[in-house]
C-alpha cells in the first residue's frame, strides 16, 4: 500500500494523516547522553556511580571524551526523524582534565556543547547530577542531615539552572532543567518526616533564587526506589506531585520510576490539571528501574497516546532516558527515539473524534469496536512517509549505517 491509498483509509475514519505528521514532526525527542557512555561523565573523579543507578553490559566501542559522544549522537540523530535535542547531566561539561566543583559550574563548561547543538539545529536540556560524588557517598544529598553537604548540593543546582537558562537563552530554545536525587534507605526507617522537610527547605532555597524562565523550565523527578535504596525514597511521587503544583513547576513522569503495575499514561490527565508542564522520561523498567531500551510496547503506547488525546503537546516534553550497555549504545539511541515517536504518531492517528463521539453517547460498544478495529490501519504506511519525508531511512534500512560505523570507528575505540 502507498501513502495515498493509506491517507484515504484514514479519511474514511475521520484522521487526518498530513495533520498527524506535521504534529509529530512538531514535537522534538530530547537525547540523553548518557546512553553513549554509561552514565560516566567527564569529571577527573573517578567516583562511581552510586545513587541506586547501574549500567549493565561491556559491548564495545562506548565513547571515551566529548569529541567521541558527540559524533556517536550526529550518527544517532541523522538516523531519527523529526525535530531533536540533546540532554546532558552536569558531568558532561569540558573540563579539560581540571577538577571544577559541581557547585562552581558555570555556563563556559559547556560552550562547546552549545555551538555543537547549533551546528545540528538541536535544543538542550541539562540536569545536575547528585550522584558519583563523595558527598554523596552515604546515599543522602539535599536531604542530608548536614547544612553544609546539603548547602553544596543545593549551590549545585542553582548553578545548573543558571546554565540550563543561559543554554536556552544562547540557542533559543528554553532547556528543561530537570532536578532528580537518589536519596533514601535501603531499610525501613524509623523517621520519614524529617528528610523530606529538609529536601523541602533545600528546594525552596534552590527555585527561591529567579533565573529566566523564557529561557529555562525547572522539572522535579520522583521515583519509587532504587538498588541500595529499596524500602524509602526521600523524593518520592506524592512528595514531588505536591510540590509542583505548590510552585508550579514541571512534573517529570519517569516510565521505569513507578511500581510495575501502576500506569504512568492514567496519571498524565491528573496530573495535567494541576501542574503547568510534564517532563516524559520515556523509559522501560523491567521489574525495576532497569532502564531498557524503549520498545513499542504497550505502556510506552499508552504514555504518549494519552498526550495526543489530552491535546497537550504544547505542554508536555519528551525524553528518553535509559542506558543499555549490552548492546550497541547508538542503536539503542535510534531504536528508543523511533519508537517514542512510532507511538506518538500512532496516538495521533487514533479516530479521536469517532472514539469520543462513541463514548460521549455510551455506546461502550461502538467504542470498542472502534478502538479494536482502529489498530488495523496501515499507520506503518504513514510512519514509512514520515522517515522519507525527513530524510532518513525507513524502518529495516538504518541498522547498516550502525554496523559500518561499528566496523569503521567504535571497533578502534
Amino acid at each position: 500500500m502507498n501513502y495515498s491509498s493509506a491517507r484515504e483509509q484514514y479519511s474514511h475514519w475521520g484522521v487526518d494523516t498530513e495533520a498527524a505528521l506535521e504534529t509529530v514532526g512538531s514535537v522534538p525527542v530530547s537525547l540523553h547522553c548518557w546512553q553513549g557512555d554509561d552514565v560516566g561523565g567527564f569529571e577527573a573523579t573517578g567516583d562511581s556511580l552510586g545513587g541506586g543507578i547501574q549500567a549493565t553490559g561491556n559491548y564495545p566501542g562506548k565513547a571515551r571524551n566529548i569529541e567521541e559522544l558527540q559524533a556517536d549522537l550526529s550518527l544517532a540523530g541523522s538516523l531519527i526523524p523529526g525535530r531533536l535535542r540533546v540532554n546532558l547531566h552536569a558531568i558532561y561539561g569540558e573540563y579539560q582534565g581540571k577538577k571544577v566543583g559541581r557547585d562552581e559550574l558555570t555556563v563556559e563548561y559547556f560552550e562547546g556543547w552549545i555551538q555543537w547543538a547549533r551546528q545540528h539545529a538541536w535544543g538542550m536540556d541539562f540536569n545536575p547530577t547528585c550522584f558519583a560524588h563523595p558527598l554523596a557517598a552515604d546515599g543522602f544529598t539535599l536531604s542530608h542531615r548536614d547544612p553544609a553537604v546539603r548547602q553544596f548540593w543545593i549551590d549545585h543546582c542553582i548553578a545548573c539552572r543558571r546554565i540550563g537558562a543561559a543554554i536556552g537563552w544562547s540557542l533559543g530554545s528554553p532547556a528543561v532543567t530537570n532536578l532528580w536525587i537518589p536519596d533514601g534507605y535501603k531499610d525501613v526507617p524509623v523517621d520519614r518526616l524529617a528528610p523530606r522537610e529538609r529536601l523541602r527547605e533545600s528546594l525552596d532555597a534552590i527555585f527561591g533564587v529567579e533565573v529566566d524562565a523564557q529561557w529555562n523550565i525547572d522539572a522535579v523527578e520522583s521515583k519509587l526506589f532504587g538498588i541500595g535504596f529499596e524500602s524509602y525514597t526521600v523524593g518520592s511521587y506524592d512528595f514531588y506531585l505536591g510540590y509542583a503544583a505548590k510552585k508550579g513547576l514541571a512534573l517529570c513522569l519517569d516510565a521505569g520510576h513507578f511500581h510495575p503495575t501502576e500506569s504512568v499514561a492514567d496519571k498524565i490527565s491528573a496530573v495535567l490539571l494541576f501542574v503547568p508542564r510534564l517532563l516524559l522520561h520515556v523509559s522501560r523498567g523491567v521489574r525495576w528501574d532497569s532502564d531498557h531500551v524503549v520498545i513499542l510496547d504497550d505502556p510506552t503506547r499508552a504514555i504518549l497516546e494519552e498526550v495526543a488525546a489530552c491535546n497537550a503537546l504544547d505542554r508536555v516534553h519528551v525524553g528518553l532516558d535509559f542506558f543499555d550497555a549490552s548492546i550497541n549504545r547508538i542503536a539503542a539511541w535510534v531504536i528508543g527515539a523511533r519508537n517514542a515517536q512510532k507511538a506518538l504518531l500512532l496516538g495521533l492517528l487514533r479516530p479521536l473524534d469517532k472514539l469520543r463521539e462513541a463514548e460521549n453517547a455510551g455506546d461502550y460498544t461502538a467504542r470498542l469496536a472502534i478502538m479494536e478495529d482502529g489498530r488495523s490501519l496501515p499507520w506503518g504506511v504513514v510512519w514509512e512517509e514520515y522517515c522519507k519525508r525527513n530524510e532518513t531511512p525507513v524502518d529495516g534500512e538504518w541498522l547498516a549505517a550502525v554496523r559500518d560505523y561499528e566496523v569503521q570507528v567504535l571497533s578502534k575505540r
